[in-house]
């Protein structure tokens, strides 16, 4: 059957698809725009003079913090109906995500913050505003690491009712699958070598390519038709579930 755009739900299927673009976008080119700065063994003495770069990036951030969240948001209304629980749980997760984003970006601009009171101490005192820097940097990579491992539990869930509920083609989601399995594994050497997530693009690369896909599918073909419970009946599917 044809999807019809009239149906919420293939709504919520071109607002997801969009939310996946925009998520990807701004989290790419914020994290960008400052992550070079911040590798610098003399980051402090950069950020101020990069001050538009970097609050530029986060504000990329924090769009892309109400992305993520609002990727589950927008599926809810449609997963619920193929697993409550486990719809419930993405949302729940993808919020997780979206708060730590918020909590890196807090640290990017405190460091931005103490990066201008750097350039203007004297020597005495740049040594105790260089252990603060330190703690808002170290700060940011920890919430950057829970925010991986709460986007992986999240989009594991929607991904499983994906597959299960044949709402994608199942090589979708399987692609989808598969390619968090591997971020995170990733993200636990990562954790446990202290490495950077960005040491291992290459294995999360398939992850970004599998989601624009996704966005695309869903913006162009919506949710298979055959597969969604008419409307009606999604309550009462839901309650006997």
């Amino acid at each position: 059957m044809t999807a019809t755009r009239s149906d919420p739900r293939q709504r919520a299927a071109v607002i997801a698809g969009v939310l996946f673009i925009t998520a990807t976008a701004t989290n790419v080119v914020g994290t960008g725009l400052s992550r070079s700065l911040l590798d610098s063994p003399g980051y402090l003495g950069q950020v101020a003079a990069d001050a538009n770069r970097v609050t530029t990036g986060a504000l990329l951030e924090l769009v892309a913090a109400a992305a993520s969240a609002g990727i589950a948001v927008a599926l809810y209304p449609v997963l619920k109906s193929k697993g409550p629980g486990l719809a419930l749980g993405s949302v729940v997760f993808r919020t997780i995500e979206a708060v730590m984003y918020v909590m890196a970006v807090v640290g990017l601009l405190s460091v931005l913050a103490l990066s201008r009171r750097y350039l203007q101490a004297g020597p005495a005192v740049r040594a105790s505003i260089q252990a603060s820097a330190d703690a808002m940097l170290n700060l940011r990579q920890q919430a950057g690491l829970i925010s991986v491992f709460a986007f992986g539990l999240g989009g594991l869930m929607y991904y499983a009712l994906f597959y299960r509920s044949r709402l994608i083609p199942r090589w979708l989601s399987g692609w989808g699958l598969l390619a968090i399995i591997v971020l995170l594994a990733v993200w636990l050497v990562a954790l446990f070598s202290h490495q950077p997530m960005t040491t291992y693009t290459v294995l999360v690369l398939p992850l970004g390519v599998q989601e624009i896909v996704l966005a695309v599918w869903l913006i162009a073909k919506g949710f298979n038709q055959d597969a969604l419970i008419p409307a009606g009946d999604e309550e009462q599917h839901a309650l006997a579930t």
